[in-house]
């Protein structure tokens, strides 16, 4: 039996690997994509066009302007003189923030009152408004402590020290790339198997493959062990490359991590054989790993929590592996999570994929003629 399986394996590890668009498949895309999304894909915001409209022109608005001006996040794209020249700048995205300075800015500080300062933001992405936004009022906070501190004012009752756990820089690549570590093992071993059947039936050897001493579930195995393998080491490599080109600590066990991505490919593989035992070309075998594709990805929290979903939505990406493998990810990465704190999540991918897999052996048996 097992001899068996390791022929079928042996040749289906073959008829990925010897086609040589299927090895580019295999292997430049998801290293391509990974670069992209390592580098394009972020929540940051460190580069924010900014207008200053001051009416003042006092040492205190100067002042207050050039720490503006210092910031990395922000640089003076414009200096408007009117009212009227504000609009345009936000309405034609020159500006997503303007800053305006009244006339009475510097005035009000030296007799002791508080001035104000206007901030108009371009609110058509809130996202990127409420980080431009938070970037401002952290500016706004040191100066005011800063200007008190020099002119006897009173100061703040109480000074507010931040400490972020997990990520200390708050950098979200930290947290999106673990995140396409699951994205692009899953697409790299949900392809692969979701071709195999049907590549079988497109080719016509799929008729070859049934007069063989091979049973049902000896053909499901060796279906199931090129795409495993595939997983492991396309995992592995964008693993490595997380670590050490992005920076990415790991901080938890490699053993808590290789079992939950081993438990992810299963429920993975499970879902490939489904789509390729339903699929009669390969090409329905692709579009059917798409169709599973968005909507898991979406489900998993890899972009949008999911404590901000409706709730019905939230009971639905219970039934998506990637999920738990997303919880995994940045559990191990960032987290240093153990065994014990992921087993909550290692249970619901080994009954993910022990359904999958029992329902892609049904399929296969019922279509097999």
């Amino acid at each position: 039996m097992f001899a068996r399986i390791i022929a079928l394996t042996i040749k289906e590890l073959l008829a990925v690997l010897r086609d040589k668009r299927s090895r580019f498949v295999l292997i430049g895309p998801p290293i391509i994509q990974l670069m992209i999304f390592g580098y394009a894909a972020t929540f940051d915001l460190n580069d924010i066009p900014l207008a200053v409209y001051n009416e003042d022109g006092g040492a205190a608005s100067r002042e207050f302007i050039s720490r503006f001006e210092g910031s990395p996040h922000f640089h003076v794209i414009a200096t408007p003189d009117h009212d009227a020249e504000i609009a345009p700048l936000i309405d034609e995205r020159r500006a997503l923030m303007v800053l305006h300075l009244g006339t009475h800015f510097s005035a009000d500080l030296a007799r002791g009152d508080s001035a104000s300062a206007q901030i108009i933001l371009d609110g058509r992405n809130s996202n990127t408004a409420m980080l431009a936004l938070n970037y401002a009022r952290t500016i706004v906070i040191d100066f005011n402590e800063a200007w008190a501190a020099r002119h006897g004012g009173m100061a703040a009752p109480a000074h507010l020290v931040m400490r972020a756990w997990f990520n200390p820089t708050l950098s979200s690549r930290w947290f999106i790339i673990p995140g396409i570590v699951g994205l692009l093992t899953l697409v790299v071993t949900l392809v692969v198997t979701a071709l195999s059947v049907a590549r079988e039936r497109e080719a016509g050897t799929f008729d070859q493959l049934l007069v063989t001493p091979l049973r049902p579930v000896e053909i499901l195995i060796g279906k199931s062990l090129p795409g495993l393998l595939i997983g492991l080491i396309e995992g592995s490599l964008i693993i490595l490359v997380a670590m050490y080109w992005f920076d990415i600590p790991l901080r938890g066990s490699v053993g808590a991590l290789y079992a939950g991505l081993g438990l992810f490919l299963l429920s993975a593989i499970g879902v490939g054989l489904m789509i390729s035992s339903l699929s009669i070309t390969q090409q329905q075998g692709l579009l059917g790993a798409f169709l599973f594709l968005v909507p898991a990805v979406i489900l998993s929290g890899f972009a949008t929590p999911i404590e901000n979903m409706p709730r019905a939505v939230q009971l639905l990406t219970y039934l998506d592996p990637l999920r738990y493998f997303m919880i995994v990810l940045r559990g191990v990465f960032l987290e240093g999570s153990s065994y014990a704190l992921l087993l909550h999540q290692y249970w619901p991918m080994a009954v993910i994929g022990l359904i999958s897999l029992t329902l892609a052996g049904w399929l296969f048996r019922h279509r097999m003629y």
